[in-house]
């Protein structure tokens, strides 16, 4: 049964959950950015939030594959969430993939994507309260 939250704020109440969990990961990326073997992850944002709005009874989003392997989780992130591993563009030597250029740069376009989700909410909730107010 879909919750309150889903009716109000539509997708943007769980996009913020799942950008929130995806700056932490892509924030233990940077920070083992110098670690030898460290492999950067991420979140696969478009099929967690396809789960989790079949979960809720929303119509899940379908995602085209080419292979039942491509979307075959290997490990979870801290909210249950399947990680992938990135390729780097540039291996280094010392098997570390985390490129410091690719993450802040995805680092930022998730914080951006957050704000746009937060300000959806903000504005829904301001709307919300003007006409209880009967302002």
């Amino acid at each position: 049964m879909p919750l309150a939250t889903d009716k109000l704020y539509g997708v943007h109440a769980q996009a913020m959950m799942l950008r929130s969990q995806r700056a932490e990961v892509l924030a233990a990326n940077l920070a083992n950015a110098d670690t030898p073997g460290y492999k950067a992850r991420d979140i696969d944002f478009s099929q967690v939030l396809a789960t989790e709005q079949g979960r809720r009874g929303l119509p899940p989003v379908q995602l085209k594959r080419s292979s039942a392997g491509h979307l075959k989780s290997l490990e979870s992130g801290a909210g249950g969430f399947p990680l992938r591993y990135r390729n780097p563009m540039q291996p280094s030597l010392d098997g570390n993939t985390v490129e410091t250029q690719v993450e802040q740069a995805a680092f930022t376009d998730n914080a951006l994507r957050y704000q746009a989700s937060l300000r959806f909410v903000e504005g829904r909730a301001r709307t919300l309260l003007t006409a209880i107010r009967g302002e």
